[in-house]
C-alpha cells in the first residue's frame, strides 16, 4: 500500500490496523499513519517473511478496494541479531522491541477539546487569536513558506493551552543500585533520547520509529587516560531499514564509534576533541569528515584502541572484523591536556552493542599489548559525572523571552561557568545539531519541536540538571511545565533586552542563523507574550538578566500595543443559533390526530367506515380519562412543563 493510501484512512481504521499488529494506537492522525507505514516498510524488508522464507507478509488492505478488510495478521516486527563470529563467546544480545511503547502516556495527545478560557495571568489576545477564529502564529496559511525556529516552537505551545495539569510524576527508579565501578554505557551521559538497554552492555534511538533524522549518542561511565586500553563494539541491528516517502535521506541508519572528552558533544565527531569512525567509511573529528578505512554494516564488530604515550600524546585506530583499518588520529599532549578519554557511540536508527563483560573472551583477537576498558583496576579508570541522586537534588532553569532576545547565549554561557552541574540543554536548536545527515530544513525542523515535547516529559522523571532554552511566552506553557518539575529547584530566567537592542540581536540573529522570523508571526508572538511574576508554588527562584521586571512590564505593553495596531482585526465568529426544542403539547389543547380513536372495524385511524366530522367527536378535555387528573397520576403537572415556554 502507498503512503498516500493510508493517509485516506479515518482515526478509527489507522487504530484498528495498529492494534491489530501489537503497535501503540495512541496519537495524532500523522503519528498513526507513520507508525503504520514504518510496520509495513520493515515487515516488507524483513527476511523471515520474504518468499524464500515461507512467510507470511503483512497485509495492508487497500482503502480503495470495495470491501477493505480490517482483518490484519499479526507481524512479527522483531529480526534476528546478527550472531559474532564462530567461537566469540559473546554475550546474549539484547532484543531491542520494535513493537515497544517508546512514548510515555504523559505526552499523548488527547483528542482537541474546545479552547478552554486563558489562565489566570495570561494575555486574553492569545485566547481571542483561536476561539474567535483568528489564526495563531502557526496557523497563518500566509505564513507557510519561510517558516523558522520560533513558528515551530510557538505551534507546539499552543498545545499546552488544551492540556490538563500535569500528574505528579515519579523518578525513573534503577531495578538495582548502580555499582560506581561497573564500566558500562552511562544514563548520564547521553542524550535523552538515548535509550540505553537493561544490562547498561547495549542502546539505541529512544524514537527512532518518530523523529528517524536524530542522531543519538552517549559515553561510557568510565575512560582513561593513560595505558593501551580498548574495546569493542558491533552495530546489532538496523531498525529503520526504508523511509517514508516524504523523506529524503540517502541512508536511513548509522554509526559512529570513537573516543571523546567529557566536556564535549554527545554528537560524536562534531567537536575538536571528539574523534570518530563512521560506517560510511570515514574519519570525523571537529566536524569534518575525511575517507578511512572501509563502510561497515549489520553485524559488523569495531575495535577502538588507544595507545597512550609517556609524554602524554595518543594514538587512536581502529579495526573491523580483526583487520587493522588504520591510525586514525594522532593527538599531542597539549590538545588533551590530561583529560580522559571516554568511549563514544552514536547512533541512528540501530541498535549498537559493546563487550564490556570482563569475564568474556574478545569477538576477536586484540593487538598485542591493549587490555580491555572493563577489565582494568579501578584505579586506573577515571569515572564521569555522576547523576543527581533524587528530584531535590536536581535543578531545572527555563528560559524566557521573544525570539532572539539572547536565550540561547545566555544558557551556554551558564553552562561554562558551571561545568561541575553538567547542564543538559533541551532546545530545538540542540535538536538541530543532532541532524548531521540528509532530511530538509522544514522537516528538521518540525521533528526538533514535536521531539522536544517528549523529551521535556522524560526529563521530569529522570533527576538531573536542565536548560530548557525555549520562549515560554504562554503563560499556560510555563506554569504546565514548572508543575511538570515539581520537586526540582525550579528558577526561572527572562531575557527582555531593550527595544533597540532586541532589533539588533534579531536582525544579527536571522543573517547567522539564515532563519526568517516572518513579520506577522513575529507580532502575533508579541501579542501572546506574557512575563512571569514571583509565585511561590510554582518557582523557587525568578531573575530578570535584562531589564528590571517594572521596565520590561512597560515595554512589553508598548509591543503589544503596536502589535495590536499592525495587525489585521480578528473577524468576528457568528453565534450558532439555539437548537429549536421541540415543545410538548399543552394538556388543555387538542390531542394530535393521531392519539383520536376513530371508530370502525380496523381500529385506528380507520377512515373507511363510519366517518365523522371534528366537530362530531368527543372533545380532548371532555373525556373523562383524559382530565387533569390524568396527567398528576404520571407524577408531574402543570409545573413540570414550565420549562418548555
Amino acid at each position: 500500500m502507498k503512503l498516500t493510501d493510508l493517509r485516506k484512512l479515518k482515526v478509527a481504521e489507522l487504530r484498528c490496523r495498529l492494534t491489530e499488529l501489537g503497535l501503540d494506537s495512541r496519537g495524532l492522525k500523522a503519528e498513526l499513519v507513520d507508525k503504520l507505514w514504518t510496520a509495513a516498510q520493515t515487515e516488507q524488508h524483513s527476511p523471515q517473511h520474504s518468499p524464500q522464507h515461507g512467510g507470511e507478509k503483512t497485509r495492508i488492505p487497500d482503502p480503495s478496494s470495495p470491501t477493505p478488510s480490517l482483518q490484519l495478521e499479526a507481524a512479527e516486527l522483531r529480526s534476528a541479531s546478527p550472531s559474532p563470529p564462530p567461537g566469540a563467546g559473546a554475550a546474549a544480545p539484547w532484543e531491542a522491541d520494535r513493537t515497544r511503547d517508546y512514548m510515555d502516556s504523559a505526552t499523548q495527545t488527547e483528542p482537541e477539546p474546545e479552547p478552554g478560557p486563558p489562565a489566570q495571568g495570561e494575555d486574553e489576545s492569545v485566547y481571542s487569536l483561536l476561539q474567535e477564529g483568528g489564526s495563531s502564529p502557526a496557523d497563518d496559511p500566509a505564513e507557510d513558506t519561510r517558516r523558522g525556529r520560533a513558528f515551530y516552537e510557538f505551534k507546539e505551545e499552543i498545545r499546552y493551552k488544551r492540556a490538563k495539569s500535569p500528574q505528579p510524576t515519579m523518578d525513573r527508579e534503577e531495578a538495582e543500585e548502580l555499582d560506581e565501578d561497573k564500566v558500562r554505557l552511562d544514563s548520564y551521559g547521553c542524550h535523552l533520547h538515548f535509550e540505553v538497554g537493561p544490562d547498561g552492555f547495549s542502546g539505541q534511538p529512544r524514537f527512532w520509529d518518530r523523529f528517524p533524522l536524530l542522531w543519538s549518542g552517549c559515553r561510557l561511565s568510565h575512560g582513561v587516560q593513560q595505558g593501551r586500553v580498548g574495546f569493542e563494539a558491533r552495530l546489532e541491528r538496523k531498525l529503520l531499514t526504508s523511509q517514508p516517502e516524504h523523506q529524503e535521506d540517502k541512508e536511513p541508519y548509522g554509526l559512529r564509534v570513537g573516543w571523546s572528552v567529557s566536556d564535549t558533544s554527545l554528537v560524536l565527531g562534531e567537536d575538536d576533541l571528539s574523534f570518530a569512525y563512521d560506517a560510511c567509511g570515514k574519519k570525523a573529528t571537529g566536524g569534518n569528515e575525511e575517507a578511512f578505512g572501509e563502510p561497515f554494516s549489520e553485524g559488523d564488530i569495531i575495535g577502538c584502541y588507544a595507545s597512550f604515550s609517556a609524554d602524554g600524546d595518543v594514538e587512536l585506530s581502529f579495526y573491523k572484523n580483526g583487520h587493522l583499518m588504520g591510525l586514525a588520529f594522532s593527538l599531542s599532549a597539549s590538545m588533551l591536556l590530561g583529560r580522559a578519554l571516554f568511549p563514544h557511540v552514536l547512533c541512528k536508527n540501530c541498535s549498537v552493542r559493546l563487550l564490556l563483560d570482563p569475564s568474556t573472551p574478545p569477538w576477536y583477537p586484540w593487538p598485542p599489548g591493549f587490555a580491555a576498558l572493563a577489565a582494568l583496576p579501578a584505579e586506573q579508570r577515571v569515572r564521569s559525572t555522576s547523576a543527581p541522586g533524587s528530584r531535590a537534588q536536581s535543578e531545572v532553569v527555563m528560559m524566557v523571552g521573544l525570539p532572539g532576545s539572547g536565550k540561547s547565549f545566555w544558557a551556554r554561557d551558564l553552562m561554562k561557568q558551571h561545568l561541575d552541574k553538567q547542564y543538559k540543554l533541551l532546545g530545538t536548536e540542540e535538536l538541530l545539531t543532532c541532524m548531521i545527515s540528509g532530511g530538509q530544513k522544514e522537516s528538521k525542523l518540525q521533528q526538533a519541536s514535536q521531539c522536544l515535547t517528549y523529551l521535556i516529559k522524560i526529563a521530569a522523571e529522570t533527576p538531573g540538571n536542565y536548560i530548557l532554552d525555549q520562549c515560554n511566552v504562554l503563560f499556560s506553557a510555563l506554569r504546565y511545565k514548572l508543575q511538570l518539575f515539581a520537586g526540582f529547584r525550579r528558577r526561572v530566567v527572562v531575557v527582555f533586552p531593550t527595544a533597540d537592542e532586541w532589533k539588533r540581536r534579531l536582525s544579527q540573529h536571522q543573517m547567522n542563523d539564515e532563519e526568517h522570523i516572518p513579520e506577522t508571526a513575529l507580532l502575533k508572538l508579541q501579542v501572546s507574550c506574557s512575563l512571569p511574576e514571583p509565585q511561590t508554588d510554582l518557582l523557587e527562584e525568578l531573575q530578570y538578566v535584562e531589564l528590571p521586571q517594572e521596565q520590561a512590564q512597560i515595554l512589553l505593553k508598548d509591543y503589544k500595543d503596536e502589535a495590536r495596531r499592525l495587525l489585521p482585526p480578528i473577524p468576528k465568529q457568528e453565534k450558532k443559533k439555539s437548537r429549536p426544542y421541540k415543545k410538548r403539547p399543552h394538556p388543555r389543547s387538542p390531542p394530535p390526530s393521531y392519539m383520536i380513536q376513530w371508530p370502525g372495524l380496523h381500529g385506528w385511524n380507520d377512515t373507511r367506515y363510519n366517518m365523522q366530522t371534528w366537530s362530531q367527536q368527543p372533545r380532548y378535555w371532555s373525556v373523562p380519562y383524559l382530565g387533569q387528573s390524568y396527567y398528576y397520576n404520571r407524577d408531574f403537572g402543570y409545573s413540570g412543563y414550565d420549562s418548555y415556554w
